[in-house]
């Protein structure tokens, strides 16, 4: 359906540069240092699983496909954790995603369950079906369906895998883990509050919404402590799936007060700002591997002066740090201007107390906005301006 046609669009937008990258990428794989054919057949079952996910329409498949999507990305997060060099982080980081993962996947599971009792589980009989379960029921599944999605999604404070896992796996494995597999936890949250469920009141709205600003200021103040640049970036991952919440709370909140104008501009920026997040994070990751590929070390400190060592690496990630810092005219200032203008059509909200969460959320969103330019005129500016401070740089 079109829903998940735009995530399906998202998984390919991500799959065929990362794929491409990723024949000269793990060329140093050849050393022994990681299983190339396992790589191989791990990255494809985690393209093929994400992508079904998106097509499910039963429970069972889409749990399937779900944990499927899980437990390669796992094997892929581990396939440097057997290398001479490795010192025991990328097992601890596999560790933790594990942990993470499957708490999620038992989460939605009881979800899942309670919706579809004792039925065949068809997502068209739970439409129909969820309509007349009682109001603490749908709250319930709700609140279940929010942690289980928001643990994949790595909404604070269900983000602790987050910076673990994804600087530990090859960086095109990264870019699509960070700028696609988490999406899906967008694309679960809006399948279960909007399609399945068919909306509900405004707190589910409000808590999603409240849930996207927090995220996305401390996921920005996070990356800015970073000096690791594959997990500064993983750090933004959060920042940026706080603010598709909080387009697609807002959207929920709207929804439930039958302004549907405002709502479809919310659900609007929050898809699209999911694209867009998508397009520039996984630029930005494949340029940190190049980077990583040629000087071996993550640590910003120890670069400096690559600008002219690698001209087009500098241009193609300086491009990315322009989009994720939403400067116009580039895409990430289109999608957050649209989060933005559906926020500000919340001051006319019926109910004085979720309208008064709206100046909070847009000062949130300004703020975390301008902390995430300062971000990156560090991490470019550290790593690839100035003089080389390393023997590698």
């Amino acid at each position: 359906d079109p829903l998940g046609a735009i995530f399906l669009l998202v998984i390919g937008l991500g799959a065929v540069p990362a794929a491409l990258y990723g024949v000269g990428y793990t060329a140093i794989y050849a050393d022994g240092r990681a299983s190339l054919p396992g790589l191989g057949v791990m990255f494809n079952l985690f393209l093929l699983t994400m992508s079904l996910v998106t097509l499910a329409d039963n429970i069972l498949t889409f749990l399937f496909m779900w944990e499927g999507m899980s437990l390669t990305s796992y094997f892929l997060v581990l396939t440097e954790a057997n290398a001479p060099a490795a010192d025991g982080s990328t097992a601890q980081a596999g560790v933790w995603y594990a942990v993470m993962t499957h708490t999620g996947l038992a989460v939605l599971l009881a979800a899942f369950v309670l919706l579809g009792a004792g039925g065949s589980g068809s997502f068209a009989e739970l439409r129909s079906a969820a309509a007349a379960l009682p109001a603490t029921t749908r709250n319930v599944i709700f609140l279940l369906a929010l942690l289980g999605f928001g643990s994949k999604a790595g909404v604070i404070p269900l983000h602790v895998w987050l910076p673990r896992a994804h600087p530990a796996a090859p960086s095109h494995v990264s870019a699509l883990m960070s700028g696609v597999m988490i999406k899906l936890g967008i694309y679960g949250l809006l399948r279960m509050a909007l399609d399945l469920l068919g909306g509900g009141p405004a707190w589910w709205g409000a808590l999603v919404l409240a849930l996207g600003a927090i995220s996305a200021l401390l996921g920005v103040l996070y990356a800015l402590m970073e000096h690791d640049l594959k997990r500064l970036l993983a750090y933004h991952s959060v920042e940026n799936i706080g603010i598709i919440l909080i387009g697609v709370g807002a959207g929920l909140v709207f929804h439930s007060y039958g302004m549907m104008t405002l709502a479809v501009l919310g659900f609007i920026g929050g898809l699209y700002h999911t694209i867009n997040h998508a397009s520039f994070k996984g630029l930005l990751f494949l340029g940190a591997g190049a980077v990583l590929h040629a000087t071996h070390t993550r640590n910003m400190e120890e670069m400096g002066g690559l600008i002219k060592r690698m001209p087009w690496t500098a241009l193609f990630f300086l491009i990315g740090a322009v989009a994720i810092s939403a400067l116009p005219p580039l895409n990430g200032f289109v999608s957050e201007w649209l989060v933005f203008q559906a926020l500000l059509g919340g001051f006319n909200l019926p109910v004085p107390e979720v309208a008064a969460l709206v100046p909070v959320t847009v000062g949130m969103l300004a703020l975390t906005s301008g902390l995430a330019a300062a971000c990156f005129v560090k991490a470019f500016g550290i790593s690839f301006l100035a003089i080389p401070r390393s023997q590698e740089a």
